[in-house]
């Protein structure tokens, strides 16, 4: 059974890095939709991208920005994968998966069709909550079994939504994905992350893992 990964969302600065990678999470998202609380201006991602470096999986995260402007930041910056909510057609998410590896953020409405997931066959899909502006980091949890049914169509899962330290461990029983992705849960104002929470948010991603392998035959 492969490790479940671990993304952590929503970074804008580099002690919150520094904590990222000494946990040796495997992804870090950096927010360039400039109405949220977490966005960060170029120059500053600049500066937390080079902290990153290699040591794990930058994310740019965009919400409604347009292809140009998705490579255009992403080229950059030096990151080879994005993160988008909003609008974007199957197609247009498979033009930009031939450059980038392309996260394709699939909110659980209550309308939303698991199978829907299956159009984005050349992309990963993170599993979220519905939200009416913030597209994220708003702390609420999303259908965790719809969660599980959507993930099934899925090359790669990731699953966010109100994930917590203290809920984690339930949540990967329930939904099985292959990554799962918190920020507000680990926070404690938006933007600045609480260092305590992330190490407490990894051992209970690890730990979960760890049993589950236990139990198996």
């Amino acid at each position: 059974m492969k490790p479940v990964q671990i993304k952590i969302c929503g970074i804008t600065n580099l002690e919150d890095v520094r904590v990222c990678l000494e946990t040796e999470v495997d992804m870090i998202g950096l927010n360039f939709y400039p109405r949220s609380s977490r966005y960060l201006e170029p120059e500053q991602a600049r500066a937390v991208r080079l902290a990153i470096d290699k040591k794990a999986e930058a994310v740019a995260v965009f919400v409604g920005a347009s292809p140009d402007e998705v490579r255009r930041l992403a080229d950059q910056l030096d990151i080879s994968s994005v993160q988008l909510h909003g609008d974007y057609s199957p197609k247009v998410c498979a033009e930009l998966a031939r450059e980038f590896r392309v996260i394709r953020a699939l909110p659980m409405t209550a309308e939303f069709r698991p199978e829907e997931a299956a159009a984005f066959r050349e992309c990963d899909v993170l599993l979220d909550a519905a939200y009416e502006e913030l597209h994220g980091g708003g702390g609420e949890r999303c259908d965790w079994n719809k969660a599980r049914l959507t993930g099934s169509y899925a090359r790669f899962s990731l699953l966010a939504g109100g994930l917590t330290p203290a809920n984690v461990a339930d949540a990967l029983g329930a939904v099985s994905p292959d990554a799962v992705d918190v920020c507000s849960g680990v926070e404690r104002a938006p933007g600045m992350k609480d260092h305590d929470l992330i190490t407490q948010f990894v051992a209970a991603v690890r730990g979960a893992a760890t049993s589950a392998g236990e139990r198996m035959p």
